[in-house]
């Protein structure tokens, strides 16, 4: 597809266009509700605006720094994104609540979302370990109960919040990476077998994820009601067409269909520019994972290569699972839209994770280092 001598600037090219599309479809998406609820229709882009500059100096920042500082540096970050999830819980007055979900903690006039950076400490984390332990990888007991409890000592937390999206996601990538690592698939087999009761009762038990569930099945059964999201969102790509109503000409977003700017901006990204717009932002994802993987493959140890799979994975695994939700392949999950979808934290966090994408290619490009 591309040469692996241009692999930092199609790294480069595809998250800019990733976060301009997104700069533009939140301007979209949030301008009318902007203006009602605050008075001005840029209240949100220019936050975005923001986030956007602060995403980029991460980028670039991490991209020049040796992606073995977080080798060195892995409990530090490790342990100071478990203490900011503990305090969502035993500081419950530092916390922002939204949607019935503690998710945010609040400094000042500023929130910020503990879970993202978490995301990514999980899997500096995941990568420090498998790669210290090659050689006992394959042991119960050394090989996967160790980074399995520490795994799932964070995604516990975050479903504590409650965030059943961003722990599935979160678990999955753990799975994969520990896979990939060496770990005897049997052991994450039975792990799985043992977390499915769980996992039905987390679903059974809450009243608002079972009717997640019996509305992902059925939605048109309670257009006005609980399924009335998912039919916004599928008239929303039916009215697209081929090419779009075009662009800041969509109708779902005028208070029809809710989180048109973060959760469901890929439905007015249907709408307004079609399945030609669709296909362009599903590219552009297949493009980072591609690149993604052929970083990993070219790593020069075991650390950078378990590295770039869990960024990479982190990022493609989120798009796809919210492409997933927005046409109802899914059940409703509440995660944003990488780069695309309005949100700092979660910008921020993962143009940090491209930065040190880019920081682990450049590392293989530069003579005698190992």
């Amino acid at each position: 597809m591309f040469r692996t001598r241009d692999i930092d600037k199609t790294i480069i090219l595809a998250t800019m266009a990733l976060v301009a599309i997104g700069f533009v479809m939140v301007y979209s998406t949030s301008y009318i509700m902007a203006m009602q609820r605050y008075g001005s229709e840029y209240f949100f882009v220019k936050k975005h605006l923001i986030f956007i500059a602060l995403g980029f100096l991460l980028f670039f920042a991490a991209a020049r720094i040796p992606y073995h500082l977080y080798h060195r540096l892995t409990y530090l970050i490790f342990f100071s994104s478990l203490f900011l999830l503990i305090m969502l819980i035993f500081i419950p007055e530092i916390g922002s609540t939204a949607g019935g979900a503690k998710r945010w903690i609040k400094v000042g006039s500023l929130t910020f979302q503990p879970s993202e950076p978490a995301k990514l400490a999980v899997i500096i984390y995941l990568s420090y370990y498998l790669a210290a332990k090659k050689d006992k990888v394959k042991s119960f007991a050394v090989g996967f109960l160790p980074p399995i409890i520490m795994s799932g000592l964070f995604i516990s937390l975050i479903l504590n919040e409650p965030d059943f999206g961003t722990a599935l996601s979160l678990g999955i990538v753990v799975i994969i990476m520990m896979f990939i690592g060496g770990v005897r698939l049997r052991y994450l087999f039975l792990m799985f077998l043992a977390a499915a009761p769980f996992i039905y009762l987390m679903i059974t038990g809450a009243d608002y994820r079972m009717k997640r569930v019996l509305t992902f099945l059925d939605p048109w059964k309670d257009s006005d009601g609980a399924g009335f999201q998912l039919v916004q969102s599928f008239l929303a790509f039916g009215s697209g067409g081929i090419w779009g109503a075009g662009l800041g000409e969509g109708t779902r977003k005028l208070f029809y269909l809710p989180e048109a700017h973060t959760d469901f901006i890929f439905s007015v990204i249907g709408e307004e520019l079609g399945l030609i717009g669709v296909s362009v932002v599903i590219i552009l994802y297949l493009t980072i994972l591609i690149s993604g993987i052929r970083v990993s493959l070219k790593a020069k140890d075991l650390f950078g290569q378990y590295l770039a799979v869990g960024i990479t994975l982190l990022v493609v695994l989120q798009a796809a699972v919210n492409m997933a939700v927005v046409t109802a392949l899914l059940p409703t999950k509440g995660l944003t839209l990488p780069f695309v979808s309005y949100g700092g934290t979660s910008l921020i966090v993962n143009m940090l994770g491209m930065g040190i994408l880019l920081s682990i290619y450049r590392m293989e490009l530069a003579p005698g280092r190992g």
